[in-house]
């Protein structure tokens, strides 16, 4: 099913399957959310839960079990339902059911709320433990955005601008091993606010920054100052990601609150960085917001 919100300045759709923004015009009809072309990527903006990335294996230890996870887990493919829809806002959720809790042991409730105000899409992802015992998970977002975003542009005229100055590294992500390296670094930024894209920073897949200040950062036309502003309070972490060597014609903008393993963790996910954890009958929401500019 599809959702449409739409407000005097821009339009949103979203997809029940996987909650997953599809689509995010402005008022002149200019298309910002990459379109699922499988040549590249057959997604847009999935909604990644309970983990991030891939587990060494994919698979990890959880009370004392071992789970077989999917990369990104498996929130992509699932059917959300509507628990409320007005105009400009709706709420998908789903719970944990009989093939969940195959992979995943815990009972929870997830949702994600879109609302649509003034030209901007704002995100609320919600997390409750409805399980008699704490839970833990990651939770990270993942939209793709056209890049360039006009006609006569290309790729390479873009810069990602960050709230604040930055001096920043980015860890490596050892494709041999399918794991991120904290010894093996890349500085990308020394007291600036602004990387300029180019194809080879991603040609160890995505950039990631563990220790980053801002909690927002545009993907900017340096040449006509159009483009879009993602903004992530909820989430620690952020990393950035196009196919490699491929010219695909996008960027990923990924908040997460976890990541895939590091090499210097063990199997134990509640080892994992930045995992969240939850105590029975509570809940924890998580914010982002996508402006054009």
């Amino acid at each position: 099913m599809l959702v449409t919100l739409k407000d005097s300045k821009a339009t949103a759709v979203i997809d029940s399957i996987g909650a997953q923004l599809i689509s995010f015009k402005d008022s002149d009809d200019s298309e910002y959310i990459w379109q699922r072309d499988p040549q590249f990527w057959n997604k847009c903006s999935p909604l990644l839960f309970p983990i991030v990335g891939n587990c060494r294996n994919d698979q990890t230890i959880l009370e004392g079990q071992t789970w077989k996870i999917p990369k990104h887990g498996f929130c992509r493919e699932m059917d959300f339902y509507v628990t409320e829809q007005t105009n400009n806002s709706v709420t998908f959720e789903i719970r944990d059911t009989e093939d969940t809790k195959k992979v995943y042991p815990y009972s929870f409730r997830l949702s994600l709320a879109y609302t649509l105000t003034d030209g901007t899409i704002f995100m609320e992802y919600r997390v409750t433990n409805t399980d008699e015992r704490t839970i833990h998970y990651s939770l990270g977002a993942h939209p793709g955005f056209n890049c360039p975003m006009e006609d006569n542009a290309v790729f390479e005229d873009y810069d990602l601008v960050f709230e604040k100055d930055e001096t920043i590294s980015s860890m490596v992500y050892d494709s041999k091993h399918l794991e991120f390296n904290p010894d093996n670094r890349i500085e990308q930024l020394k007291g600036s606010r602004t990387l300029s894209l180019n194809r080879e920073l991603f040609k160890d897949d995505a950039i990631y920054f563990d220790d980053l200040q801002s909690r927002k950062v545009s993907i900017v036309n340096r040449n006509t100052g159009r483009g879009v502003e993602v903004s992530f309070p909820g989430f620690e972490t952020v990393a950035f990601w196009t196919p490699y060597p491929a010219k695909a014609p996008f960027v990923c903008v990924e908040p997460w609150n976890g990541s895939a393993i590091y090499a210097t963790e063990d199997d134990e996910f509640i080892h994992k960085n930045h995992v969240q954890t939850l105590s029975p009958g509570t809940g924890k929401s998580y914010g982002l917001s996508i402006g054009v500019l």
